[in-house]
């Protein structure tokens, strides 16, 4: 029942609230993967980085989980980073991606202190599209669909 009271409260607050960007024009982002491995935004110039704050318990957010992968897995172009933004215990997330496995690196953010060139979500999902120069070109608040994710980029990119 708490999570579903969770994820009703956050589609309110999604719904209810205006699109926020990050807090910064090129954000920074540098985190340690589920796996041990880092993760650095900056490190991913020349390429499109689809940066997906969710949640376990985040119905909207486990349906997009495969969309994301399937975009990146079909994409040269494109990495992904899942922020899963919950106060839970590392093996909890772990599990979680044993029965739910994605094509991309996942770490989990403290909620009391997120990512600081990142707007604190008002609603899961919340997702940034980072174009390959490293600035913020979308951002989505609610679930994603790859379509979502091609327009995006087409809108973004420069027309040749």
């Amino acid at each position: 029942m708490r999570n579903a009271l969770l994820a009703f409260c956050t589609l309110i607050a999604a719904v209810a609230a205006p699109p926020v960007l990050a807090d910064a024009e090129r954000p920074t982002l540098s985190v340690t993967t589920i796996d041990g491995k880092p993760f650095d935004l900056a490190a991913q110039r020349g390429k499109w980085v689809i940066v997906n704050f969710w949640a376990t318990w985040c119905g909207p957010c486990i349906a997009e989980m495969p969309d994301i992968s399937a975009f990146v897995t079909a994409r040269k172009d494109v990495v992904a980073i899942g922020l899963a933004y919950e106060d839970t215990e590392k093996q909890e997330i772990v599990d979680f991606l044993a029965k739910r496995p994605v094509a991309y690196a996942i770490a989990q953010v403290d909620v009391e202190n997120p990512p600081a060139d990142f707007a604190t979500p008002r609603g899961l999902p919340t997702t940034y599209l980072i174009a390959p120069d490293g600035h913020v070109a979308k951002h989505f608040l609610g679930p994603i669909k790859e379509k979502d994710l091609e327009a995006a980029i087409a809108a973004a990119s420069p027309k040749g």
